[in-house]
């Protein structure tokens, strides 16, 4: 087929009602696609058979309540071997269709706002991006992780080719790298709302924003190039499959073509907002715009439409209307403008646009190097007449109209200022968030904006209730951002899942145990080649290992030195003596702690951190008595109790006090009251026991491993998934910092604790690449219970 290295229209396809606001290329029929719009629903379109260049509606999808915003493609499997559809949309909620039924065979809840980016990965794995201002990661028609970190809505997501890796943009400006649920990395340089994201390769992606550039970037971190041609927001970009060429749509009513680093081709369209873009297999590129049409342009001459459907497209560019206000044609001032004469020069560049005097009309021309000559692209309305002038300050900027609202009788006035280039609604929603007032007063305050502005509006106004964001008009979201830090975790301020807290763990179950070394283990004597003795590993690993006379000594020692304030008197010094001798003390005829020990024991463990440590040990070693287990870590104490030792786990906190906290916290799970106690502040423990993979300790690792494992060992028989999640990930991440063989091995039992038995847990750690993380231990043969461990890790994932 004979290609003109120039894009023409292949078709038009007028399939919607409102705007079309999402596009995605499907896997089958060949050469098909999926549309969603504002009109709530999601539509196939098929090919026609040659010579016929248009597509038919193979089968409409409906299942929102609201405007649906955004769509993807699942990859086929066995069950679903055409693939799915997965759509997001103003109602919060994502549904997931196959392509034969209209209804969605589920729907997946769990955003608080709309949904308004969806990329898949491989298993089954998907990421969608929210205005509540984080992603959420699915599998099995469960969220797994929710991914929490931007201060602004999550516009663009998407899953990178190396397993595990995602990135989000936001209206906060910034791009975030997240693996194993983590945020990684913050990717820093777009100076307004990112709003797409398009994957270049496993090392290097793209991103646009509102600030109408389009940015490359390494995953490491460095934007290596800045694309300038856009003059309004840029909402979407397509990658073509050379890896190298894309193209780009925006606010600036064009798809832009973009080839070895240069904007080759610039197509206007007779609409306003150009929201979205995908690349056909056949190379054909789609688009969908705010006038609910779909165009689909190709470069082979054999797919291109009629030379009167071409004209008939022209006619219909040359006759819409230009609001000189979109920033797109400059200041123009009518009397400096040439005539029709001008046109008789040639443009410089495909897409560089003239505007023209005729009469009292302003005519805005484009020039396209395919055809050598000058296209019509629209009349220009209000260049220089009395409207457009600014004439009122307001915070320093001008404004066409300042309104003064009187929303409470006998409250303050309110100012709202506003242009008539804007959307009225989306106006009145920044106005109401500003002022922390009621969303029911959206309609009315935007039909005032219309009513006293009438006459002065450019192009028609949205219909009642209209969403402010999606609408004629673009999201500013910086203005409307009250949002910030939702849901931040409080403990290390960066992005992480909120997952919900688990329920009761079962009872221990007793299994062959190569964890407490000293001949407990023997590789040849105790194994069978097809016994897996390593895990499930459902009791809990505690530390034992005391030595009471050097405990006690110490403690006097620091005792000693410590300022008179600070001093432990000598009652709590034999009540610590006492409790010590009596949970190390395994004799039948042993005493019991008592109710007074145990409390001077939490006094103590209060002492200046700079010589609690062995305090802690001691206390490490109490919890592991059945009393002691229920006193400190019962319903009223346990939550103290918790608060206290991950305040001691603080990132910058005192390497031996970290160590017994995690000691401590680990053998709080050989009670049930402890059990009860860390499963019901998992998220919050876990995600602190993640910060200190990076202090370079091995008994940090050591005990930060066993924790893991522990959990690991309760959640094993119970359905939560999200639980699940978060131990993956934690065990994900500390295996790329973590070098103790020791600690490998437990997180590696870790993980094979937790995929056990359970698919969906199997498929999340695919999904996040663990095969690959942990397949260089597979061949370890010093000591032999690593390697030996990871193959059998690896057959689970198989």
């Amino acid at each position: 087929m004979a290609s003109s290295n120039s894009y023409k229209l292949r078709c038009s396809i007028p399939g919607h009602e409102m705007d079309v606001r999402g596009l995605a290329a499907a896997v089958f029929p060949e050469g098909s696609f999926v549309s969603v719009s504002r009109d709530r629903t999601g539509r196939v379109w098929v090919p026609n058979s040659s010579p016929d260049t248009g597509f038919t509606e193979m089968h409409c999808m409906s299942g929102h309540t609201n405007f649906v915003s955004c769509v993807c493609m699942i990859a086929p499997t066995e069950t679903y071997p055409r693939g799915l559809v997965a759509t997001g949309g103003n109602d919060n909620n994502i549904c997931v269709f196959t392509l034969d039924q209209p209804q969605p065979i589920f729907i997946l809840k769990g955003h608080k706002n709309t949904v308004c980016s969806l990329s898949s990965g491989k298993f089954g794995t998907l990421l969608s991006g929210s205005w509540d201002t984080t992603a959420k990661v699915w599998l099995n028609e469960k969220c797994m992780m929710t991914l929490q970190g931007h201060s602004a809505a999550v516009w663009a997501v998407v899953i990178l080719p190396e397993q595990g890796l995602m990135l989000s943009g936001s209206a906060d400006k910034t791009i975030k790298l997240w693996k194993a649920g983590r945020c990684e990395k913050t990717y820093e340089g777009h100076e307004d709302c990112v709003r797409g994201l398009a994957v270049i390769s496993s090392d290097e992606f793209f991103s646009c924003s509102n600030d109408t550039s389009i940015r490359r970037w390494l995953v490491t971190g460095e934007c290596v190039q800045v694309y300038y041609s856009h003059t309004n927001y840029i909402y979407s970009l397509a990658v073509f499959p050379n890896s190298q060429d894309f193209v780009s749509t925006g606010e600036d009513r064009t798809l832009r073509i973009w080839k070895k680093g240069e904007c080759t081709q610039t197509i206007r369209l007779p609409a306003q907002s150009v929201w979205c873009c995908c690349i056909l297999p056949n190379g054909d590129i789609a688009v969908g715009a705010s006038d609910g049409i779909m165009r689909v342009f190709t470069e082979v001459q054999e797919r291109m439409a009629s030379a009167e459907d071409l004209q008939a497209f022209e006619d219909e560019l040359s006759k819409t209307t230009i609001d000189p206000k979109t920033g797109d044609l400059g200041d123009i001032k009518m009397e400096d403008l040439p005539g029709r004469e001008h046109l008789d020069e040639p443009g410089n560049r495909d897409g560089q646009t003239r505007l023209i005097k005729d009469g009292q009309k302003v005519e805005a021309y484009q020039w396209s190097v395919s055809d050598g000559r000058w296209m019509k692209i629209g009349d220009v309305v209000g260049g220089s007449n009395q409207q457009t002038s600014k004439s009122v300050v307001y915070e320093g900027k001008e404004y066409d109209y300042v309104f003064t609202i009187d929303v409470n009788e006998g409250g303050p006035s309110m100012k709202l200022p506003y242009n008539v280039s804007e959307d009225p609604w989306l106006t009145a929603h920044n106005f109401l968030q500003k002022n922390d007032l009621s969303p029911m007063f959206l309609d009315q305050v935007a039909n005032f904006i219309i009513e006293n502005t009438k006459g002065h509006v450019v192009g028609p106004a949205q219909p009642a209730g209209g969403d402010p964001f999606t609408g004629g008009a673009r999201y500013i979201p910086g203005a409307s951002d009250d949002g910030s830090g939702f849901g931040a975790d409080p403990f290390t301020g960066s992005g992480r899942y909120i997952p919900g807290s688990g329920p009761n763990p079962s009872g221990p179950v007793g299994v062959a145990d190569p964890f407490t070394g000293g001949g407990a283990y023997s590789s040849a004597a105790l194994r069978q080649k097809a016994t897996n003795i390593y895990f499930p590993k459902t009791d809990a690993v505690t530390f034992e290992q005391a030595n009471a006379p050097q405990i006690i000594a110490k403690i006097k020692e620091l005792n000693g030195g410590a300022p008179q304030e600070q001093k432990l008197s000598e009652e709590i010094l034999e009540n610590l003596d006492m409790l010590l001798v009596s949970v190390c003390d395994s004799s039948p005829s042993k005493s019991s702690p008592t109710i007074q020990q145990i409390s001077l024991l939490w006094k103590a463990a209060h002492w200046p951190e700079d010589i609690v440590f062995p305090v802690l040990d001691i206390m490490r070693l109490a919890v592991r008595h059945p009393q002691v287990n229920e006193s400190l870590c019962g319903e009223a104490e346990g939550v103290q109790l918790c608060n206290h030792l991950l305040s001691l786990m603080r990132p910058e906190g005192r390497p031996a006090n970290q160590m017994l906290a995690l000691r401590t916290l680990c053998n709080c799970f050989s009670g049930r009251h402890g059990r009860a106690l860390l499963m019901a502040q998992r998220e919050s423990v876990l995600s602190r026991t993640a910060d200190l993979a990076a202090v370079c300790n091995k008994n940090i690792h050591i005990a930060l491993a066993t924790l893991v494992l522990n959990y690991a060992g309760c959640l094993h028989s119970q359905p939560d998934l999200e639980a699940k999640a978060q131990c993956l990930s934690v065990a994900s991440r500390a295996l790329e910092t973590v070098q103790d063989k020791e600690a490998v091995f437990r997180l590696l039992v870790a993980l094979g604790t937790t995929v056990a038995s359970d698919q969906t847990a199997m498929d999340l750690a695919r999904s996040l690449g663990v095969n690959s993380q942990i397949s260089k231990y597979s061949s370890m043969s010093d000591p032999s219970k690593v390697g030996e461990v990871c193959q059998l890790v690896l057959k689970e994932l198989q």
